[in-house]
């Protein structure tokens, strides 16, 4: 099975393709954009297909990272993978970041719990916590350091994610620590999707509602047709 693998979910523009029968990455393309994802994306799928040496219809699922990560990114990356899936009769696979940093943090500390935790401002920490056998056993949730600290050292956890740092200064002494990024390898991202197989239809892992909202200042009061207010 061959699976072409996106990730927008934070500053990176990702896509691979990778061979799931033999265990490799066939090709990739990778931009550090910060925004403008759907500006870049497609043109990044291609760039990773010509690397890889195949097409379209050589692909049998779609990958693609469902946060938490950018509210924008998410949608772009979940609507393009959809959009592919639906016109190439192929499945889409949708994988959180979390479970993502998780599983790069358990190929460096085999058989240990896993926090996975992403910084995510004003004092709120997305968070799920992985066993040793990577099954999820809380989360994803929003939460904050004095919990998420208290998880951590409670399990045993290794950390990943953006959100370690803070965590281990919290705790006060070492904690053992995997990637500390905002989102995993896109290699990652396909390796897990292979291994998944085909469920639901993905969709974006949105843990807080988007920033932008209308400014109540600027919404005028409905009128009754005599003109009054209501």
């Amino acid at each position: 099975m061959k699976l072409l693998a996106i990730d927008c979910a934070a500053s990176l523009c990702a896509a691979c393709v990778y061979d799931a029968a033999a265990g490799n990455e066939l090709g990739r393309q990778v931009l550090d954009l910060g925004k403008g994802h759907a500006e870049h994306l497609m043109a990044v799928i291609e760039a990773a297909l010509k690397a890889s040496g195949i097409g379209y219809r050589d692909l049998n699922a779609i990958a693609v990272s469902i946060g938490p990560g950018s509210f924008t990114g998410l949608r772009v990356g979940v609507s393009a993978a959809r959009g592919l899936a639906l016109a190439l009769k192929i499945p889409a696979i949708g994988v959180t970041t979390l479970e993502a940093l998780a599983a790069e943090a358990a190929a460096i500390f085999a058989g240990r719990a896993v926090l996975a935790a992403l910084d995510a401002g004003r004092e709120e920490i997305h968070a799920a916590l992985y066993d040793e056998a990577l099954a999820l056993a809380y989360g994803p949730a929003v939460t904050n350091l004095v919990e998420t600290t208290a998880m951590a050292e409670r399990a045993d956890a290794v950390l990943a994610g953006t959100a370690a740092p803070l965590i281990a200064t919290a705790a006060g002494h070492v904690l053992d620590t995997g990637p500390v990024t905002s989102t995993a390898d896109i290699a990652t991202y396909a390796r897990l999707a292979a291994a998944k197989g085909p469920g639901e239809k993905p969709k974006p892992l949105y843990l807080r509602g988007a920033d932008a909202k209308p400014q109540a200042g600027f919404i005028l009061p409905r009128q009754d047709p005599k003109g009054k207010q209501p």
